[in-house]
């Protein structure tokens, strides 16, 4: 494989907010690049890219599925990832490895919670995208408006590359605003054949002045385009796609196509467009990161396969017949069966047994994986999400995948004695697969709690555990993750004086606690009158800190949001400070914690509610109960109301079946974490008074 291999590589995800027809757009992709010859339906359950019982039964997508495809001599690499805000993390390390995106929005709904959501994370991992306005043809649908939101709510620049040939159940095509040609596709080939045509009448002014539009937005950015369009000259096809390549790469633009993938229309141009406009990885540029033992030292590979081998693992899954798969983005280099990896944040070495190209569930070996490409290894033991996998001649620590923090939990026990051993075993690959999954013991009740990202995140955990492991379980009411925060700045000194063994040990710590709103949940430095102490001594001081906040002195839930500024150190003598400094930092951190004015702090979610115009009182009315407030509320394309509000997760608790009540089942909503707020003092005094977790 040389760089001109590389070059027609494609690494895409498919993004969006849930139920705008992702997985829909997926399998038409792969019906028309030829790697399936039947189009399954999410809503019959026969989506490939939707694999899993749980993802089949209730007609969403769970979990990131790769496939690989085939158009025009390129090769294109698809990640599917969910909508759903409970999953929020599949869409978080699919972009951490992809080169580009495809942004799927409803036509009716446009740019909805979600999508915002997926969108800042891109933006995040300066992910270039394109987008396609979708459902074309469902009644209310307006490419025009869900071009402003993305400007408005997205701040996007974005380009229309098509117009609709109609709408709702009168949309037949499109309008090329490239070629201005109508087209056209043939329903009884299920869309593999179509055709291009002249404009319709009716069309044509609407297609110059958006067409118009597109050159200006060209013109600001190229002389020569510009000059063209002031003249009146024609501008070539070719170079029209030049520079909306290059501005599509540089995020100044956002190409906006449309059409109707259930309706098998619109699907074709959009697959041109992902080879015209979309990065390749060379287009990625140099791959920069740390060295791993020298933290400010940074290490960089060029995308090619005569590189040393750098490699991010971006998933574990848990195959039934390969074990333990590793899906893993290759930046530099090649590997082949058998070889060793190394891993840098491990800092341990291991055989890659297996090379897979994954086809959703399904899988094709490989002797070897070169730079470019979305591979599944088997084999490797030790990696876990976000772990670099590098040749240990040339070590690098890449960027990390964030990984949000649980905002619900629940506890769970075994149904019989014989299952305990089963279940614990079953949880711990659950959570190496997951990592927004955590499972912890309660230290005060012994009882295991399990948490994580919503209801129906929990949910199915629960059902995959009964399922796929065939481990019963008994699982309690869900329950908020509250965390602790201070208010206050406190300041407090804590000494470790005590006779063990028969010998002496001493130390004390006088440390600063204060309000923090850094990068960090929790922050430790050291602002020491005198540097009296190794980097071995400090390294056991912050985490003796460290392991204080995961338990704060209030009740117990994580501390949150914290500064510790270590400030004097004393000791008679060096010997059994391994002892005496971790215990005397604890006591110092517990004074101070408890003087800082610490308050119960509680997840806050952003809500968007939909309904028609006679249930919206009865909504807002609700949503006072709960103590929500409401932010925003309007009118959608298709007639029905939206009600935006923010509304502490305690009282979202069984809400789909509470709103399906007042709105006799025609209400639909959203919900996203959205910030962390302090809880009302009276309801504060009853959290803390105790939990009944069954």
């Amino acid at each position: 494989m040389d760089d001109v291999a590389l070059q027609k590589y494609r690494n895409i995800g498919i993004m969006a907010h849930i139920d705008a027809g992702k997985t829909t757009l997926t399998e038409r992709i792969l019906f028309y690049t030829g790697i399936t010859h039947k189009i399954g339906e999410v809503d019959q359950g026969t989506a490939t890219m939707d694999w899993m019982v749980q993802e089949q039964e209730r007609g969403i997508t769970i979990t990131a599925a790769a496939t690989t495809c085939f158009w025009k001599d390129h090769r294109i690499n698809i990640i599917d990832t969910p909508g759903h805000v409970d999953f929020t993390i599949e869409v978080e390390r699919s972009l951490r490895v992809l080169d580009g995106a495809i942004a799927v929005f409803c036509g009716v709904g446009g740019v909805e919670p979600q999508s915002e959501t997926v969108w800042r994370q891109a933006n995040k991992y300066h992910v270039p995208r394109i987008a396609f306005v979708n459902k074309m043809d469902r009644m209310g649908a307006d490419l025009f408006r869900v071009r402003e939101m993305i400007h408005l709510k997205l701040g996007a620049s974005p380009v229309l590359m098509q117009i609709p040939i109609g709408t709702g159940d009168k949309f037949k095509g499109v309008v090329d605003l490239v070629k201005m040609k109508a087209v056209y596709w043939k329903d009884d080939t299920q869309g593999l054949e179509y055709s291009y045509d002249e404009i319709p009448e009716e069309l044509k002014k609407d297609a110059e002045h958006w067409r118009s539009a597109l050159l200006e937005r060209l013109s600001e950015c190229d002389d020569d385009i510009c000059s063209r369009f002031l003249d009146g000259t024609v501008v070539e096809e070719k170079q029209i796609w030049e520079v909306l390549r290059k501005l599509t790469l540089s995020f100044s633009v956002v190409p906006v196509f449309c059409g109707s993938a259930f309706k098998n229309k619109g699907v074709q141009p959009l697959l041109d467009a992902v080879i015209s406009l979309l990065p390749d990885p060379a287009d990625r540029g140099e791959i920069v990161g740390h060295d791993p033992v020298k933290d400010d030292k940074m290490v960089s590979f060029h995308p090619k396969t005569d590189e040393s081998f750098s490699a991010l693992a971006f998933k574990i899954a848990n195959d039934p017949y390969a074990g333990q798969l590793t899906y893993v983005r290759i930046y530099s280099g090649s590997i082949e069966v058998g070889s060793t990896v190394y891993n840098s944040v491990k800092g341990k070495r291991e055989r890659v047994s297996k090379i897979l190209l994954m086809h959703s569930n399904k899988r094709e070996e490989r002797k070897s994986a070169h730079a470019g490409e979305i591979v599944g290894f088997v084999g490797l033991r030790l990696t876990s999400t976000g772990d670099t996998l590098c040749s240990d001649k040339k070590q690098v620590l890449l960027e990390k995948i964030e990984v949000p923090e649980p905002v619900i939990f629940v506890a769970i026990e075994p149904k019989t004695k014989t299952d305990e051993e089963k279940l614990n075993e079953s949880l711990s690959r659950l959570m190496m697969e997951d990592p927004t999954f955590r499972v912890a013991i309660n230290q005060e009740t012994g009882q295991q709690i399990i948490s994580g990202m919503g209801e129906l995140h929990l949910e199915i955990i629960v059902d995959r555990l009964l399922r796929e492991f065939k481990v019963s379980a008994k699982v309690g009411k869900p329950q908020v993750a509250y965390r602790e925060t201070i208010t206050a700045v406190s300041e407090a000194t804590g000494y470790f004086d005590k006779e063990l063994g028969g010998k002496k040990f001493f130390a004390g710590v006088k440390l600063e606690v204060a309000p923090y709103d850094g990068p960090d949940i929790v922050s430790v430095g050291f602002a020491l009158e005198q540097e009296n102490l190794t980097q071995e001594q400090k390294n056991l001081i912050m985490k003796s800190v460290k392991d204080s906040c995961t338990s704060g002195h209030l009740a117990g839930y994580p501390v949150y949001k914290l500064q510790v500024k270590i400030k004097k150190i004393e000791f008679a003598e060096a010997e059994g400070l391994e002892i005496s400094l971790p215990a005397a930092a604890s006591l110092a951190f517990r004074e101070a914690y408890n003087s800082a004015g610490p308050v119960l702090l509680e997840p806050i979610m952003s809500v968007e509610m939909v309904s028609p115009e006679e249930y919206v009182g009865d909504i807002i009315g609700d949503v006072g109960t709960r103590r929500g407030r409401v932010l925003e509320m309007g009118i959608r394309s298709d007639g029905l109301r939206f009600v935006m509000a923010s509304v502490p997760l305690a009282g979202m608790f069984g809400y789909s079946t509470d709103l399906r009540s007042l709105t006799q089942g025609r209400g639909t909503y959203t919900m996203e974490f959205s910030e962390y707020q302090a809880v009302p003092q009276a309801l504060s005094r009853e959290i803390i008074g105790g939990i009944n977790y069954f």
